[in-house]
């Protein structure tokens, strides 16, 4: 049987030597060992790791991967798709409830945008009967919204969700020139933003209009580099972004998000 060196490997997959050494660590990519200590793979493992980026793609977080590959390994399809399953039907059912919130603020979005063209322009200073701008409730500005990237339906699993994104290893997969493309997508999108910092990392304010652009950016970005929490408060005309990251990833969120001060 042909043995390779990761590097090897990360060529023939198009997944990073730091990924892979990762994946190993988290008991999802078995490698062996030459006399000298190198790494070397078989090739199952690119089959392996096509398994595991599928399930990524899918949302499916780690461990539950792990145990996906546990079923898989044994070869039964029927176990592997009755593993799957109820794991899709739970996202599925997660992310129409996330499209209905997304919704119903774009609907309030449009009436605020419907109400403040409706005003009519004035010479004097703006006052309360200006609209939502001077920064005091009323019932045509929409409360704040929370959208955490990932839901969290109790106290525990909150906390669980928590531990996750302290405990996970400070390493991204997106590398090289995908790495510099995804710095200028966020530079972009937060040009101009506020910023000031908050325990373990930095909140980034931007008008709400941003808010799609960075909700995407910020699920990509916790896709390849899953040390990253982001949290997104939507405050009436304006998006507050919250990045957090352990204190060995500070480095990382600093290159990351220092230029849009």
């Amino acid at each position: 049987m042909s043995a390779m060196r990761i590097s090897e490997l990360a060529g023939r997959s198009g997944v990073p030597a730091t990924t892979l050494r990762f994946y190993e660590g988290a008991g999802l990519l078995p490698a062996g060992r030459t006399p000298a200590g190198y790494r070397v793979y078989g090739e199952e493992a690119v089959e392996r790791l096509a398994f595991i980026g599928a399930a990524k793609h899918l949302g499916l977080p780690l461990d539950e991967i792990g145990a996906l590959l546990r079923v898989w390994e044994r070869g039964a399809c029927a176990e592997v798709k009755a593993g799957l399953r109820p794991r899709i039907a739970a996202r599925l059912d997660d992310a129409e409830r996330r499209a209905a919130e997304l919704r119903e603020f774009t609907a309030s979005l449009r009436q605020a945008l419907d109400h403040l063209d409706a005003l009519p322009d004035r010479a004097g200073r703006c006052d309360p009967d200006c609209g939502f701008l001077a920064g005091r409730r009323s019932a045509d500005r929409p409360e704040p919204v929370d959208v955490p990237l990932t839901p969290a339906p109790d106290h525990a699993a909150a906390a669980e969700e928590d531990e996750r994104w302290r405990s996970a290893p400070v390493a991204c997969s997106l590398t090289g020139e995908g790495a510099v493309t995804r710095a200028g997508d966020w530079r972009a999108a937060l040009d101009g933003a506020g910023r000031s910092a908050i325990p373990e990392g930095v909140r980034l304010t931007v008008p709400v209009g941003r808010t799609g652009t960075i909700a995407a950016l910020a699920a990509a970005e916790q896709e390849c580099c899953p040390f990253f929490d982001f949290r997104l408060h939507l405050d009436g005309a304006v998006l507050h972004l919250e990045v957090r990251a352990p204190a060995e990833g500070a480095a990382q969120l600093r290159d990351l998000f220092a230029a849009t001060a």
